[in-house]
């Protein structure tokens, strides 16, 4: 402890990031800080962030935006439009005027957006033709045969295959009726029939769409005993079966498999698609998260497994994980397991560099434990829940990773989780945080090749612009010097700032405002500024900026003085 007639020297510097839990925190945090941040792959000094750079301007809210084949692709509106070497030109008309995702599988653009599941790839765009399955094999004319694929959500249409047995090789004068395996089938669709792969004409006419029968004029001898000769594609449309999947408005690439979930209908359910195919959804692979409807609020892969997160649940299940398992009957199949984790997202949820996290309502949580381990939750945002938590629109967050960094995007507020900069609180791991305030809301974020792309009401940004005039600034905590019951006198020969750019000082004690210190222009190395502060508890310094600033330390000394009097 300082003692009276003492000086002391305060070196501030170090910065972590912010800490709204009050004034009295650690020296290299911040009580209120705005746009700076740790350009780690610069210098370790904080900063003035870069400003928004316009690329396109649009008319319409922008939804989302993608990058395929040298193309950038933007949903604006209920548009999607591709710009290519600077130009732009409409893609497809008619998409949902709501947030929309999009992966790309085999070299193909896939896009969803609650109510449309289109495909693109490079040429044309359309809707996903769903994959035609054959449901039985080796049936003969009036039935029997086995089950082999399932109905595809996706497609209204089936194929059965039989093999026939009467008839000739010229198939002479005999008329043969198939059985479907289900009925009734759609008239809306023509049946087509097949023979070693060549399509043949058969009793059009008489065909009984009510039973399910396809009648031939005859019957045609299978080349190869036992095997199946005769191929009939028919369509059986099953109501909502196809929305099941266009509704959905989460996406999760997962074990070479796209997940889905997010539809309305079924808010508790997850779907996924076959093995190397978005275009085939089986109507059994699906999962039910839970037994009542708290709704999914994220996918997340990590850890060997896909993690689900509903929002709170009266029934406190609300995190669950799908591990790849073999069966013995089904082959690969991903069933659903409760964690041990109660608490519900009300957020988002993503994997941050190794660490999945969700918002819940009181901030933002890891896991920790592997599916084969009991999971526990770590809290990660502590320094900035005071804020966080307030914001109008939490739970409509956006999260975006960027130069290592966790951007939580709410409105034109962002949060930023430091992934190169962690804590130890209690027994478990935090991140330091920086907190901006854009010049625009954030609709629709995205990275490509390290560039951050940002969707606003008017346009598509790029966060480049270094040059851009941004106001920003950095508060150090209250400082008693190590003697909170001293007064204490700031040496006349001022504070020694190592900064860089244009900055104005204020200095606050507990009996003032932020004072007008000075204001110090086209700093490049460093300034000293008289702070002159006499008999005072505690002193906060701010550097702020209206254009742009670097801060790498602040030094200043007090003398002690007597003790305050009460």
């Amino acid at each position: 402890m300082a003692s009276t007639g003492e000086t002391t020297c305060r070196i501030y510097g170090g910065f972590r990031g912010a800490d709204f839990r009050g004034d009295d925190i650690n020296l290299i945090r911040s009580p209120d800080c705005l746009n700076v941040w740790k350009d780690h792959k610069n210098i370790d000094s904080i900063r003035t962030r870069p400003g928004m750079e316009l690329i396109e301007a649009f008319d319409s809210s922008l939804y989302g935006v993608f990058f395929f084949k040298g193309m950038t692709i933007v949903h604006s509106g209920t548009e999607l439009y591709k710009i290519v070497n600077g130009e732009r030109a409409l893609l497809f008309s008619g998409v949902n005027a709501t947030r929309s995702d999009g992966f790309v599988f085999n070299n193909i653009w896939y896009f969803k957006d609650g109510a449309n599941y289109l495909q693109y790839d490079g040429n044309t765009i359309k809707d996903v033709e769903g994959f035609v399955p054959t449901t039985s094999i080796g049936r003969t004319e009036g039935n029997g045969g086995t089950v082999h694929q399932d109905v595809n959500l996706l497609s209204d249409r089936r194929i059965n295959t039989f093999v026939s047995s009467e008839g000739d090789s010229e198939g002479n004068g005999i008329i043969t009726q198939y059985h479907l395996d289900t009925k009734p089938i759609d008239r809306d669709f023509v049946p087509i029939v097949k023979v070693d792969g060549k399509v043949v004409e058969y009793d059009v006419e008489g065909t009984d769409y009510e039973n399910g029968i396809i009648y031939t004029w005859c019957g045609y001898e299978p080349t190869t005993d036992g095997q199946d000769n005769v191929s009939i594609e028919f369509k059986k449309a099953v109501d909502g079966h196809a929305d099941r999947i266009k509704k959905c408005t989460l996406l999760q690439v997962f074990d070479n498999r796209v997940f889905f979930s997010g539809n309305p209908d079924f808010p508790n359910v997850v779907y996924h698609c076959s093995l190397n195919d978005p275009s085939y959804c089986s109507d059994l692979d699906y999962y039910n998260e839970g037994h009542d409807d708290a709704a999914i609020k994220g996918m997340v892969a990590g850890n060997n497994a896909l993690w689900v997160f509903r929002e709170p649940s009266s029934s406190n299940t609300t995190v669950f994980y799908h591990a790849p398992t073999i069966d013995a009957d089904y082959g690969k199949i991903y069933p659903s397991s409760h964690s041990s984790i109660s608490t519900g997202c009300v957020g988002r949820a993503i994997n941050f560099n190794d660490d999945i996290v969700f918002f819940s309502d009181r901030g933002m949580e890891g896991i920790s434990g592997a599916v084969t381990e009991e999971q526990v939750i770590a809290h990660r945002s502590t320094l900035v829940d005071r804020k966080l938590l307030t914001a109008t629109g939490y739970s409509d967050m956006i999260l975006e990773e960027w130069e290592g960094y966790l951007l939580v995007f709410i409105g034109n507020k962002v949060y930023l989780a430091d992934s190169r900069s962690t804590f130890a609180n209690g027994n478990h791991i935090e991140y330091e945080w920086f907190y901006w305030e854009l010049e625009k809301a954030v609709t629709c974020a995205k990275v490509h090749d390290g560039i951050l792309y940002l969707g606003t009401e008017d346009g598509l940004y790029t966060l480049t612009d270094t040059e851009a005039h941004v106001e920003s600034y950095w508060v150090t905590p209250k400082d008693k010097f190590g003697a909170p019951q001293m007064q204490k006198t700031t040496n006349k020969r001022g504070c020694i700032v190592e900064a860089t750019g244009d900055i104005s000082v204020y200095a606050k004690t507990e009996s003032t405002d932020f004072e007008h210190i000075g204001t110090y222009e086209n700093i490049t190395d460093s300034f000293a500024c008289r702070i002159k502060r006499k008999k005072f508890k505690d002193i906060q310094l701010k550097f702020y900026s209206s254009t742009r600033f670097s801060l790498e330390t602040a030094t200043l000394e007090c003398f002690i003085g007597g003790y305050i009097k009460k």
